[in-house]
């Protein structure tokens, strides 16, 4: 009898198992639309970028129904919260902080910060003692902010809504160097003429993203974030990420 019970009680939580997966058939995304090449908003109005195709080779493999909502950057968490969506795919840095409030998926991509700065700069060394009193601008909640204020603090530390607005600056002479993901500077710096002005400086930072770039969703969606995982090393084994990867970098970002 006790057998039976453990039998019944096991296949009634297979089958819950089962109906909890299969309620998720629709997911939106949340992303910035202000982040290019990973995510903007191209001509037409449309999401477009590295996430949002990802995102969607993502809800492919996890036969979900996608939707998409753009969200300024500042807010975003606080819109998951607050379920405006369901999920947050715009090059979102993983970090212990972020942890506190939200769960991530595995990483999606690495990526390390760099510097750039104008072509006729005379800064060679990127040290703190070196940029001490040296005007270095970041996207505002972002990893390359957080790193600047700990680790620059005898710089001018400026931070935009958007990374487009720090390279304006940096751009129109009002900073001396900004930092931020590689992918994303190398992407201004070889893609626009406003980009011409500048250049990369100093090494690779890798500890400004140690944990990469992660899938954010709310704690208690614990099936959606192991869905995610999945589809992410589905689409890595068949060849889509690589795919979606060379149509916007020479190079291999996972």
């Amino acid at each position: 009898m006790k057998i039976a019970k453990l039998l019944a009680a096991a296949a009634a939580l297979a089958l819950s198992a089962s109906l909890a997966h299969a309620e998720i058939k629709k997911v939106r995304i949340g992303t910035e639309g202000a982040y290019p090449p990973f995510n903007s908003v191209d001509t037409s109005g449309q999401l477009v970028g590295f996430d949002i195709e990802i995102a969607k080779a993502l809800c492919e493999k996890m036969k979900v129904e996608c939707t998409f909502v753009a969200q300024d950057w500042d807010g975003i968490i606080p819109a998951l919260l607050a379920k405006k969506f369901d999920a947050i795919v715009a090059s979102m840095s993983i970090t212990d902080e972020r942890k506190q409030k939200v769960a991530f998926t595995d990483p999606y991509y690495l990526t390390p910060g760099n510097f750039i700065a104008p072509k006729d700069t005379k800064i060679t060394d990127i040290s703190p003692a070196a940029l001490k009193g040296k005007a270095i601008g970041a996207q505002s909640s972002t990893t390359g902010a957080t790193y600047l204020e700990d680790t620059y603090k005898g710089s001018d530390i400026k931070l935009y809504a958007t990374q487009d607005e720090a390279n304006a600056d940096l751009a129109a002479g009002r900073l001396d160097a900004v930092l931020a993901d590689k992918f994303v500077l190398y992407e201004w710096l070889e893609k626009t003429d406003a980009g011409k002005c500048c250049k990369f400086v100093g090494p690779d930072l890798k500890d400004v993203n140690p944990q990469g770039t992660g899938i954010a969703v709310r704690k208690e969606d614990n099936e959606l974030r192991e869905m995610l995982n999945k589809a992410i090393k589905e689409v890595v084994a068949d060849g889509t990420y690589q795919k979606i990867n060379a149509k916007y970098f020479p190079f291999p970002i996972n």
